[in-house]
């Protein structure tokens, strides 16, 4: 009988208990790092927490540890991907954010009530596309 390189895989309870150990440290990193002001890194530290959690639990409980080469290169390449583009995203927002609060405090001027300060535009030089 051939050896099935995709058979089961058992993994020990020591393992399970340090992946829980592991992940449930990591959460209590993350709200002891949402609660301190990093100001624009909090974002970028929640995010690299998150990927190492996700890593964590793909390595352990979809396998990927047990598995080919071809399937850690294929999640490499997603989890790339992926990071490429929420920070694409993240870019893009933070253009683009001082214009939404500019228009959010001109339209409670306009209806009459308080508007919350907007935040200062920092010059970059050049104007934003419209």
């Amino acid at each position: 009988m051939a050896h099935d390189p995709y058979g089961e895989h058992v993994s020990s309870l020591g393992a399970l208990v340090g992946t829980w150990l592991a992940l449930l440290a990591l959460t209590v990193t993350t709200v002891a790092v949402a609660r301190v002001d990093l100001g624009s890194l909090n974002v970028v530290a929640a995010l690299g927490i998150a990927s190492v959690k996700a890593a964590i639990v793909a390595l352990v409980f979809m396998h990927l540890k047990h598995g080919g080469r071809f399937l850690r290169v294929v999640f490499t390449v997603s989890v790339a991907f992926a990071v490429l583009f929420i920070g694409l995203v993240l870019f893009d927002t933070k253009q683009y954010e001082p214009d939404v609060a500019a228009y959010r405090a001109a339209r409670a001027a306009a209806v009459g009530g308080e508007a919350p300060a907007a935040p200062a535009r920092k010059a970059s030089g050049t104007a934003p596309a419209r």
